[in-house]
Parts: structure tokens; sequence; C-alpha cells
């Protein structure tokens, strides 16, 4: 309680002590703000308001203690639209404070500061003096009315700034289809135009074009509404939009629109790294006004109405009528094959059994018959010396069991190398389908994921910068932004279920044969194993689907949505045409996929870290190097040798023993040959790659698996010509059909439409118009002729009998 009463007692005595003082301090304020109030009234700036006009310009000076007000009006028309332009110009030099317009309207208000500052990177001020924008347009449900608005003139400095102020009249507001407008802009002056969905069009396309590369400009497409985002810094706030150097192109329809109309935005950027100019230097001091020079351009736009229903559904058309006449071909081809086949099945009985019999001589390996000794073999060529002999081998009984001595033999047959067991074989290769089959499910799934979002974050952020389409050929369909480029993938998934049919059909007629105990199928051709067809068909598809992907959205994060299965497609028909010859020795499908595997991870190496980055060349180019002779030695060998600790010297013993103690030349001259050509082409290729260090490292890396894969093709059928085989008119036909298509397909992929390696800008440089039925471009048809080219391969190295 004594606590308590001293606590109260204090308490009230610092009350009456402390009441004063804030009694002091608040009348004193209140008398401050009294003073203040009192000179703010005494200060109020001068205002003038002044009736202007149009087409007049105005010289006047304006400080802090005096304000102008230009009132205008105007009669607008419903059925006329007409844009007002503010062009403003200061007339005074190092101002420390700018002027302040404020444009008034019934709607909308507009304001600006001249000199009106503009960033750029690293927070660079550029500084411009002269003034241009467009007024924003209010909709007006009269026929006729008459419409007021204001500016506003202000400054902070006491120092008087001239400045001049003229408002026009834009005659060729109102754009009109298929009639180029020539126009100036600047970043300081952008420039915008209204443009009226005619009756019955649903789409068009709104081209704009310019004879300078730089400065770089934006070109953007927004509703009509106010404000209109016409500036550096705010263009990208609203609607679509995308850089450009020379060319640009948007696809705008009807449906995105509910006032039917929209305004085409043209502005001109404060610098050039967007497009892929040259980096200004950095500022010396933070708050430093650069000069960024004269950056008008030129500018010309034009809208054209795009392609209607009808066209879609021809396109659409065409390109299923393309590739479902190879299925009737396909039908066709086997009703007479299998009438032919009745007629000669006992002419190829009876050469088989002599050939099981070995009154017939079989060829040599690796490009013969189905031979079954080697006594048979029939030399139509001379084979030079080699430190090995075969003789040396002719007394051992097990030279037919036993695998390290039969693959040293000097001449050897398809059999030699397809002893092991049919069904382990099969096994072996069906297990390449199922492999590829469950990469395809776990690749597949995300890609599709991430390209929908890619699509999505196109279409509501409006950013046309973020994929690299030939938008000048751009067909947009519900939310696809380019739905040819989609479309005319259908032949990869088309021709590759064909190309399934058409194995699973041998495989059915196989296994029958094999049944009965068909004499042709047990003893005569090179050994039928399917899984590897399967597996290049499942391939194709994947392509067609993959490539779709890409597509919907294509730049640089996921090209390789569209090249992975590219290399997949290239290392399996490598391993099949050594498949067909060497059963016994090919890689398993684990070993494969995981070597393609590692290409892929190269190649994702390589886009993200490879360009001009020689560090990484270095590396790459000594990997491959170090692969290619590897694998040649692996090739030469046929497996029967050893990676570890004393690799090196056995190299060193046979340089000693074949090239220095005495000269002699290589067993195999033939794989030799093969080996050295390999080799010299994928050297070059390293060192090629290694100089110039190409941007785009996918396609680099694939065409050193398509040099690969043609080079070991033309090894293959020469072989086959100077073993005594013959090509057949069928395979014939295929091989000639095919390569004419690669060339064509070749000729139409080289015509670069767009490169994700360049800035969107840069990269619109290359787009085209469409060039087929007004619907599909040059890449469209890379897209056909190549599946087809790639479905010929396919029956050229693997159906046919080659």
């Amino acid at each position: 309680m004594v606590l308590s009463s001293s606590w109260k007692s204090r308490h009230k005595r610092r009350g009456c002590w402390v009441g004063p003082g804030l009694a002091a301090l608040l009348w004193f304020c209140v008398c401050t703000q009294f003073i203040c109030a009192v000179r703010a009234v005494g200060e109020t700036p001068n205002v003038v308001q002044k009736d202007a006009e149009f087409d007049v310009t105005y010289n006047d000076t304006v400080t802090s203690e005096n304000q102008t007000i230009y009132a205008f009006n105007h009669t607008i028309s419903r059925n006329k639209t007409e844009g007002v332009r503010v062009t403003v110009d200061v007339l005074s030099q190092n101002l420390k404070s700018p002027i302040l317009f404020v444009v008034r309207q019934q709607q909308a208000v507009l304001s600006f500061q001249v000199p009106l500052i503009l960033r750029g990177l690293y927070q660079r001020k550029y500084p411009y003096n002269h003034v241009g924008r467009t007024l924003c347009q209010p909709p007006t449900r009269a026929i006729s009315e008459t419409q007021h608005f204001f500016i506003d003139v202000s400054t902070l400095s006491s120092q008087g700034t001239n400045y001049q102020l003229r408002v026009s009249r834009v005659e060729s507001f109102t754009l009109q289809t298929d009639k180029k407008f020539s126009f100036t802009a600047s970043p300081s002056q952008p420039q915008y135009f209204k443009y009226i969905f005619p009756e019955g069009v649903d789409t068009v396309i709104v081209k704009v074009n310019s004879d300078k590369t730089f400065p770089c400009s934006v070109m953007s497409i927004q509703d009509i509404q106010c404000p209109v985002f016409d500036l550096d810094n705010n263009v990208a706030f609203l609607g679509m939009y995308q850089t450009m150097t020379k060319k640009g192109a948007i696809t705008v329809q009807k449906k995105d629109f509910p006032s039917n109309s929209f305004y085409v935005v043209l502005v001109v950027k404060t610098e050039d790294e967007a497009c892929g100019g040259p980096l200004l230097y950095y500022p010396l001091r933070p708050d430093e006004l650069i000069n960024a020079g004269n950056r008008s351009k030129i500018l010309d736009v034009m809208v054209s109405q795009a392609i209607n229903l009808e066209v879609y559904v021809m396109g659409m058309l065409f390109c299923m009528g393309i590739f479902l006449s190879f299925y009737l071909l396909t039908l066709l081809v086997a009703c007479v094959e299998n009438k032919r086949r009745w007629n000669l099945l006992l002419s190829v009985t009876s050469v088989c059994w002599f050939a099981s019999t070995g009154q017939t001589p079989a060829l040599p390996y690796e490009y013969g018959s189905f031979c079954e000794s080697l006594e048979s073999v029939g030399r139509s060529r001379q084979e030079s010396l080699s430190s090995v002999e075969e003789d040396d081998y002719d007394t051992l009984d097990d030279i037919n069991s036993d695998k390290n001595i039969v693959r040293t033999k000097k001449f050897l047959c398809v059999s030699d190398l397809a002893r092991k067991d049919k069904r382990v074989l099969s096994k072996k290769y069906q297990i390449y389908f199922w492999n590829i089959a469950t990469i395809a499910v776990f690749y597949a799934l995300p890609v599709i994921q991430l390209v929908i979002t890619y699509q999505t974050v196109v279409n509501v952020t409006g950013n046309q910068d973020i994929c690299y389409y030939n938008f000048l050929c751009a067909h947009p369909l519900g939310a696809l932004s380019a739905f040819n480029n989609i479309l005319s993938n259908l032949g990869y998934v088309m021709l590759g279920l064909l190309f399934l049919l058409i194995v699973l059909k041998r495989d059915i007629v196989h296994n029958r044969a094999m049944v009965r105990n068909d004499v042709s199928a047990l003893e005569c051709g090179i050994p039928k194993h399917f899984g590897l067809f399967y597996a290049m068909g499942t391939a194709l598809m994947m392509e067609g689907l993959l490539s779709a992907c890409y597509h919907v959205c294509p730049n640089y994060t996921n090209f390789q949505f569209d090249t992975s299965f590219m290399y997949m497609i290239a290392g399996l028909c490598m391993l099949k045409l050594y498949q067909k010859r060497h059963p016994d020795i090919n890689a398993s499908a684990y070993t494969a996929y995981a070597c393609l595997a590692a290409v892929i991870f190269f190649s994702v190496l390589g886009v993200v870290f490879g360009k001009g980055n020689t560090v990484f060349w270095i590396i790459f180019s000594v990997i491959h190097i170090l692969a290619t002779m590897l694998l040649s030695t692996q090739l030469y060998y046929m497996g029967r040798w050893r990676l570890d600790a004393g690799v090196l010297r056995r190299i060193v013993y046979i340089i000693y023993t074949d090239c220095i103690r005495q000269c002699s030349g290589p067993m195999y001259i033939d794989r030799m040959v093969l080996l050295v050509m390999g080799n010299i082409v994928n050297w070059s290729l390293a060192a090629y790659g290694l100089i110039e260090r190409p941007n785009d490292f996918a396609s680099y890396l694939l065409a050193i698996a398509i040099c690969n894969l043609l080079l070991y093709f033309a090894f293959y059928i020469i072989m086959k010509l100077r073993s005594g085989e013959r090509i057949k008119c069928l395979p014939l036909v295929c091989i000639l059909f095919t390569a004419v298509v690669w060339g064509f397909a070749l000729y139409f992929f080289f015509q670069g439409l767009s490169t994700w390696q360049k800035t969107p800008a840069e990269s619109r440089e290359h787009n085209r118009d469409c060039i087929l039925l007004m619907f599909f471009d040059d890449h469209d048809i890379w897209h056909f002729l190549s599946s087809i080219a790639m479905f010929g391969s396919f029956l050229v190295t693997n159906i046919c009998n080659t």
C-alpha cells in the first residue's frame, strides 16, 4: 500500500510538470503551420488559361510562379476516327527542373516531363528534349460530339524556361487493310494507330518493316483502352509485343478484342542490346546523363488478311493425304509380293538347300550369305600378308567353338559371328524396344507439360520474344501460336507407325516359317532379329511427337527436344547395320542407350556452355577423338581386346612386332580402310569444332552422327558389291528415291527461317512468307521431306534385302 501511494503521488507530480511543456510545443507547431500557410497563399503561382487551336505552334515561358493551361476542343465522329498528337520542344539548356505537361481529357489523363528521362541497362539515363505523344481516343456513342481537353504546363524551376507546344490532328490514324503506311518514330516520339476489323475478317497479320537494323524497336498490339502504353519502359505492360530490327509480324484474332479493333503501337527502344546491338559504356557517375544521339527510325506498317478456315482444312487434308498415300502404296506392294512369293517359293527353296549343303560357294565375311564352313569360301580378290596367318589355327580342334579363335580368322563368314542361340539373341534385341519405349514415356511427359506451360506464359504475358517462330507464316489454332509447324510433324508419327506395321508383318511371317521348319528361314540370308526394327520405328514416332512439342514454342532452352531422338535414330541405324553381319558381338541395349545418353548430355552442355568457351571445346574435342579411337579398336579386333592397365604395353608390343621388327600390313584390310576413313572424318570434325566453335552445338553434334552413319552405310553398300552380292530392283529404287528426297529436304533445312542462337529480333530477319498452300513454310516442307527420307532410309537399311 505504501509503495502504491508513493507511485501515484510521483505520477501526479510528473503530470503537472510535463503538461505545460507539451502545450507550448503544440502552440509552436500550430503557429509555424499558420505562417507557412500564409506564405503559401502569398506564393500561389499565377495561372493563365488560354483558348488554343490545332496546328498552331505556341512559344512560351514557364516558371514556378506562373502556370499555363491550354484549352482545346474538337469535334469527333463515331464514323471517323482521328488521332490527336501533342508535340513539345524545350528550348532552354541545362535545366535544373523539368517542365511538367499534364493532358486532362474527358476519360483519361496523360502526363510527362520534358526533358524526358528514359533509362537503359545499368540505370543509364538518356534525356530527350523533343517529345511527341498521341492522345488516347475515348469511344463515343453519339454520331457527333464535341470534346474538350486541357494541357497544363508547370515547373518548379524559378528560372524562366522556354518551350514550344503544338497540337495537331493525325489524319491517317486508322490503318487500312493491305495498304502500307510509313512514319517516323523515336524513343521520345512513339507512334500508334488504330485498326478496325472489316466485316467477315476474323484474323489479320500486322507486318512492320524497316530498312535500318538499328535502332531496336518494339511493336505491340493493345486493346482499345486508356492509357495506351507507348514508352520503352511500359510497352510490355499490356497486349502482345515483340522486338524487331528490320522485320516484325504479329497475327491478331478478332475473338481476342471485344471492340473489334485494336491499336498497333510502335516504340523505339533507348538501347539496342535487346536486338543484339552493341553494349554502350557504363556511366562514369550514377546520375550522368548520356546523349543517345539520333535514334529516329522510319517504319512501314501494313495489315493484311490472314488465311481463312478453308485454307486450314486444305492444309490438314494435304498433310493427311501425303502420308496416307504411303499406306496405300505399301499395301499395293505387299499384294504384289505375296503373289510373286508363291511363284518363287520352289526356286528359293532349291537355292537355299544347295547353300546349306555346301554345294554353292558362300561369300566371305562380312557381306555374304549364311555360310557354314571356311573351306567353302570363294576368294575373288588377293589379300595382303599379316603378322597372323589363318594357317596357324587350321589344326586346332576348337576352331569352331572358341570365339577368341574364330574371330581372329582371316576370312570370316556371317555364321562365324552368329553362333549364339537365336532365341537368346531375339530376347537381347527386344530389350532395345522396351528400353526406348520406357525412355519415351519418361521423356515425353515432362516435355509436354513444359511446352504447355511455355504456351500459357506466351498467351498470358503477350511476350512473343519467348518463342522463335517464323512469324510471317505462323497460323494460330486455339492456344497454339504456330499450328502449321506442329501439323507438319504428323509425317514422323504416321510413317513411324507404318514402319512398325511392316516390321510386325515380317516378324509374324518369319515366326510362322520357323514353326514349320522352313529351310529358307532356317538357313538362308542373314539372321533375322526384329528388336532394333521396333526400336527404330518407335524412335521415328517419338521424333515427330517431340518435334511438335518443340515447335509449340521453339527457343534456346528446349531445342534438345527436337534433336534428342535424332541422335537415337542415327545411333540405332548404325547399330542395325552392324548387327546384320555381327549379331553376336553387337552392343547391348544398355550399353547403346548409355552412350546415347552421354551424347545428349554433351549436347545440353554444349548448348548451355559451348558458345565461345574454349575450354569446353578443347575437352569435347579430346573426348571425341579418344572415343573414336576406342571404338575403332573395338571394331577392328571384334571385341577381343581389353581396356586395362596393360593396354599400353600391348600397343607398344604390336607396334614393335608389326611395324619395327617386320613390316606387316593389316590382317583385315577392309575393316582398316573403313576405320581409317572414319578417323579422318571424325578428327576433321573435331578440328573444325575446335577452330570454328559453332554456336549451334546441337546441330554440330547431329552432323557428326549423320556423317558417321552415311560413311558406314556407303561402306556397307560398297562391300556388298565387292563381295559379289547384288542389289535387287526394289532396294535400288528405294536407295535412289531416298537419296533424292534427302537432297531436297536438306535444301529446305538450310533455309534457316529462324534461329535461337541470336536474339528474337535478329531471328525475325530470317522470317519468310508461306510457300505451300498459303499454309506451310520452308521448315514445314523440311518436316514433310525429312520424315519421308527417314522412312525410306529405314526401308533401305533394314527392310529391303540389302
